[in-house]
């Protein structure tokens, strides 16, 4: 498999997966002309996508999920609830192609395997994915709530993840947002700091090859304090990546 994240951040999400023969988009929280000038950076065509999935209904991973139908022609796989919520907050305009799934349930694309993991994250229907190959399984998990039951048998499971790393607790405790924001990032509703993200890494076992950290707070996290945290808990035999908040990673190999 290869991945591109060409966003990670509360400013908007999209990651690119090649599997097997298919070319994935996981969410669209970026513009078009911008994920197309990404993929073009890395000699791919967004054109070729064979399917764009949505998480959840928040703006910053659906929001362009319109363009990306109509002047892409990409089919727009999201649940029912997703799509009708996020087309209420910030209409998304005409869309031919959708394919409805279930949260929790898999999909199928030829011999790809999408797993979609119920997240108690507070979006309508949200889900993390799993995306297995046959020969290597890959995680997307950002937006996640909190440290649910079944997270650490999941990224158990995985070769490779990007992994939300959103806040540094001292920086939020102590930064710009007020008390309500701060109860809602740290509630069962937000996101996993740098300290949750790096304990669940240490338990993963041998299995798992590579780590992105992504979804960093701009306000509430830096990149010295992200590393610093997950170096500090999980050594240094694990390789760790980066997705920025306004730029694409590289391609990463798993």
């Amino acid at each position: 498999m290869k991945i591109i994240a060409l966003q990670s951040g509360s400013n908007g999400n999209s990651i690119y997966v090649e599997a097997g023969e298919k070319r994935l988009l996981f969410d669209a929280g970026i513009s078009g002309k911008r994920a197309a000038e990404r993929l073009a950076h890395h000699e791919r065509d967004i054109r070729d996508v064979d399917a764009l999935l949505i998480s959840h209904d928040h703006a910053d991973h659906v929001r362009c999920a319109g363009i990306y139908q109509r002047k892409f022609g990409l089919p727009i796989h999201a649940t029912k609830h997703t799509l009708r919520i996020a087309d209420a907050k910030y209409p998304l305009g005409r869309i031919d192609d959708v394919r409805h799934f279930r949260a929790g349930r898999a999909l199928k694309f030829g011999g790809v395997t999408v797993e979609t993991i119920c997240t108690p994250h507070d979006g309508v229907d949200g889900c993390a994915f799993v995306i297995d190959d046959g020969d290597a399984r890959l995680g997307i998990l950002t937006d996640l709530g909190y440290v649910f039951d079944e997270l650490p048998d999941v990224i158990a499971s995985l070769d490779a993840v990007l992994i939300e790393s959103n806040y540094d607790a001292e920086m939020l405790e102590y930064g710009p947002y007020p008390w309500p924001v701060q109860q809602r990032i740290r509630g069962l509703g937000g996101h996993l700091s740098n300290a949750e993200a790096a304990e669940l890494l240490r338990t993963a076992g041998a299995r798992l090859r590579w780590a992105c950290l992504g979804h960093m707070s701009e306000d509430n996290n830096t990149l010295t304090r992200a590393l610093e945290t997950h170096r500090s808990v999980v050594g240094d035999g694990l390789t760790l990546h980066i997705a920025g908040r306004y730029e694409a990673t590289d391609v990463m190999d798993v």
